[in-house]
């Protein structure tokens, strides 16, 4: 009965190669065909210069802002895989985001990476590119798989231009430049609309980046939060130190008076229980920020330099007209 089992498999699989041999070499030539259309693509990425000649298939995103971009290009069908998520992701975008493999809820191992077969890793931090995570650089290459890094999440001090550039790098790898063109001008839209309603009063405010801590404070110096509070008029308190997250010490932050507290939400600690920090810190008392409780809530997924830049625009110009400036 085996034998008779073993020969009939035997016999499917060769009338399927057989079949399949026509299929084969009509499909090696579109894919030769769409290869020639596609070209060569070379990108400019952290010191590194990546070549494409083929739009990759199998791309798996580490870290939201990065996962929630390809959504917004509209690129689910060539994603195998996501890991990371801070936050919920952008209601426009959760059934596309549903219909791809969560790998992880933090960083993957290598093993579970490579288990997508990914030709394309996109990762928004550089933690994820680390030996004890998915592997470096380095060795992704080594077995075939590219590797983006974001760039506006890795330089001190980015733009919102440095963030618009990796947008349209992924549109040039994937062939989707007038998308990302598009969403690039939907989101500059939405910025230049709402800074109508910036508030006189805050000009020259000082403002306080409270992502979490105790004992110390760590806030947020020169990511793109800075020039984000730069377009309101006001001032980031630390955005004279030459990184994009630093802690500092509650002297400091007295030192600096801020006028206004943005408390990053995520993880484990609630807004609730951040703000009583603040509120119960002695040191802080005199605080004009704590003494009249102005705050404003971003979330975390809001504080990465990805699609939601006007929605983080948007909060900080309503907390500070809803904060009296």
């Amino acid at each position: 009965m085996k034998k008779i089992v073993f020969l009939l498999s035997l016999l499917i699989w060769i009338t399927a190669g057989c079949g399949q041999e026509t299929t084969g070499e009509e499909g090696n030539q579109e894919k030769q065909e769409a290869n020639e259309s596609y070209g060569v693509v070379e990108i400019e990425n952290n010191g590194r210069t990546l070549q494409f000649d083929e739009i990759p298939k199998r791309a798996v995103t580490l870290n939201q802002h990065v996962t929630e971009i390809m959504l917004a290009l509209g690129l689910e069908d060539h994603m195998v895989g996501t890991a990371f998520i801070d936050d919920e992701i952008l209601e426009e975008y959760k059934t596309a985001y549903e219909s791809i493999p969560v790998i992880a809820d933090q960083y993957p191992s290598q093993e579970v990476f490579l288990e997508q077969e990914p030709d394309f890793a996109y990762a928004g931090w550089a933690s994820a590119f680390r030996e004890d995570n998915i592997g470096t650089v380095e060795q992704l290459e080594e077995f075939g798989i590219h590797a983006y890094l974001h760039e506006s999440s890795t330089i001190i001090g980015p733009t919102v231009e440095d963030i618009y550039t990796d947008i349209r790098n992924i549109g040039k790898i994937f062939k989707v430049e007038d998308r990302a063109e598009a969403l690039i001008e939907e989101m500059e839209a939405r910025i230049e609309k709402k800074k109508e309603e910036i508030p006189q009063g805050a000009v020259g405010k000082q403002v306080f980046i409270y992502d979490n801590g105790e004992a110390a404070p760590f806030t947020s110096a020169r990511n793109f939060l800075n020039e984000l509070i730069s377009l309101t008029g006001a001032e980031n308190a630390f955005a004279d130190i030459d990184k994009n997250w630093a802690e500092v010490s509650w002297e400091e932050v007295v030192e600096r008076n801020p006028d206004l507290i943005v408390i990053i939400d995520y993880g484990e600690t609630t807004i609730e229980e951040k703000k009583n920090i603040l509120l119960n810190h002695p040191a802080l008392t005199d605080v004009p920020a704590v003494k009249n409780e102005h705050f404003i809530v971003i979330p975390l997924s809001s504080a990465a330099e990805g699609v939601r830049i006007p929605d983080a625009f948007e909060l900080l110009v309503d907390g500070l007209i809803e904060n009296g400036f």
